[in-house]
């Protein structure tokens, strides 16, 4: 099963907005990401929804952050994103007429359930603010510069 990591994405972007000391362009974005543009368009059009971004047409214009990071936190950027599912299993069937599957799935789903809340939970304790201090103690330990490059540098 293929991993959703759009969560990982949109945060690995909106730390490299929050480093730039002006608007980004979609295309350095999508190089950045490795991406086409219009994927990283899709993605910013819905965080423009919410509040997170802004865009500025025309010459010297792209996207810049429309929040303070201290006081977005992952969960609110999950919750932007459409919340995608966080566990890659499940239950086999959601209906079973046997009554082993039945108990099966009344401890799974607990467990899950369970599971979810407490990511959940820990999502919402870290703010963007929190990321770009361990990009900067992560950068300053390297002792690299504040552009892009540095921060894809391996």
């Amino acid at each position: 099963m293929r991993r959703d990591s759009r969560l990982s994405g949109v945060l690995h972007v909106l730390l490299h907005m929050a480093e730039q000391g002006g608007p980004v362009t979609s295309e350095v974005l999508a190089t950045t990401m490795d991406t086409n543009p219009v994927v990283i368009r899709r993605i910013m059009a819905g965080l423009r929804e919410q509040g997170y971004v802004r865009s500025e047409k025309g010459h010297g214009g792209g996207w810049t952050l429309a929040c303070d990071l201290s006081q977005v936190t992952l969960r609110d950027i999950y919750t932007a994103l459409g919340c995608p599912s966080l566990l890659a299993i499940g239950n086999r069937t959601e209906a079973p007429g046997c009554l082993v599957e039945q108990a099966v799935n009344a401890t799974l789903s607990q467990a899950f359930d369970d599971a979810e809340a407490l990511l959940l939970s820990r999502l919402g304790e870290v703010t963007l603010a929190m990321l770009s201090a361990d990009f900067h103690d992560r950068l300053a330990a390297r002792g690299g510069s504040h552009d892009l490059e540095d921060a894809h540098a391996s």
